[in-house]
């Protein structure tokens, strides 16, 4: 079986981690297309031998890009396209269709109430989605959360099915030998406390309520690992609170592992996720989690991740005082992490490839 996975681009995301996480546990045939530039996660996978096309998607209105991915797509005979994310969804499975591909799934990873990857969710940007959905065959959804988004939206249930990210727990395991390495790599001192927060420095992502709290909390360190537009806003508030020598910004990095074992505490103060895989992430090394939102962990049954506590954002400064004050130590990887075993995901992935293509039968057939 031959898969094209479609992404509109391969910088460090979620969506993008996932992917890059997800293709060595595929038995089928992957190649990888990304509509624009390049990125780490795409260096990391061309790596492992998985081949990776740029498509030199110039523009969200370059049209040129339907017909350089139809082309790529006859040329390699897929038998599945897979897409990823807004844009690689609607040209994906236009050019899927243009291809005569037997089977077009694609993975809803960033849906939110208001907005679809960080863009306002406007009538055009929602009719544009509704209308490239009926090209293909159905939707993943990451979340149960993301489906009843979808469903609400007026894609059929029929046509949706939830598979969850997933998670390799043993890739994310603490090491404290890489813990020290990486603090002194970024400068940071061997017993100082680490408040981190992982993800796109945009501001639907709310790391501007973790600076706010830092003057508070003595000479604990930010380390915030992720590369966005709201990087420069974020740099000139930490300096107008007197912060800004003790907040580091890591940027872009494949190397996930490292960065949660340099830390004690993971942050996720966003309002709003479809998933909210650096939860999980963290969960997996070890780390204590304090989230506002997190379907991860939410649509979860009670007690599957006793590591990860729903905070409000006017709670969390005296919530990481007390961490600071007393950290609590790696504690084991919860239940979550098993139930989000990333094996499990694609084997769900793959047989669902194979039921579309009609080598598995539905439960009508049997």
């Amino acid at each position: 079986m031959k898969v094209l996975h479609v992404i509109t681009g391969l910088a460090a995301g979620g969506a993008e981690q996932q992917l890059r996480f997800l293709l060595p546990h595929l038995r089928a045939r992957c190649d990888v297309a990304v509509l624009t530039g390049s990125g780490v996660v795409a260096d990391a996978i061309a790596r492992t031998g998985v081949p990776v096309h740029q498509v030199g998607m110039r523009g969200n209105r370059d049209l040129r890009a339907v017909g350089r991915l139809a082309r790529l797509m006859r040329r390699h005979r897929y038998e599945v396209v897979h897409t990823h994310l807004y844009r690689a969804c609607v040209y994906g499975r236009l050019a899927a269709r243009l291809a005569n591909v037997p089977a077009i799934v694609a993975t809803e990873h960033s849906i939110g109430r208001e907005h679809i990857e960080g863009r306002r969710l406007t009538l055009p940007v929602r009719a544009l989605y509704l209308a490239s959905e009926l090209l293909g065959h159905l939707t993943v959804a990451v979340s149960p959360t993301v489906a009843d988004r979808l469903a609400g939206w007026g894609v059929p249930r029929s046509r949706i099915v939830v598979i969850p990210n997933g998670v390799d727990g043993r890739a994310f395991g603490f090491d404290a030998a890489l813990r020290r390495r990486t603090r002194l790599r970024l400068g940071v001192p061997a017993r100082a406390f680490v408040i981190g927060g992982v993800g796109r420095l945009e501001p639907g992502k709310r790391f501007d309520t973790l600076i706010e709290a830092l003057p508070a909390l003595g000479s604990a360190v930010l380390l915030l690992v992720g590369s966005g537009s709201y990087e420069p806003r974020l740099r000139q508030f930490a300096g107008s609170v007197g912060a800004g020598h003790r907040l580091i910004f890591a940027g872009e990095s494949t190397d996930v592992r490292a960065m949660l074992s340099a830390m004690d505490v993971l942050a996720a103060p966003s309002a709003e996720e479809t998933f909210g895989l650096a939860v999980v992430e963290a969960l997996a090394a070890g780390l204590p989690v304090l989230y506002d939102a997190c379907p991860a962990v939410d649509d979860l049954p009670p007690g599957s991740a006793p590591g990860a506590r729903r905070v409000p954002p006017d709670r969390l400064a005296a919530e990481l005082a007390a961490l600071a004050a007393r950290p609590p130590g790696r504690l084991p990887p919860p239940e979550a992490v098993r139930l989000y075993d990333i094996r499990r995901q694609a084997d769900r992935l793959e047989s669902l490839y194979l039921r579309l293509l009609g080598a598995v039968p539905t439960e009508d057939q049997r």
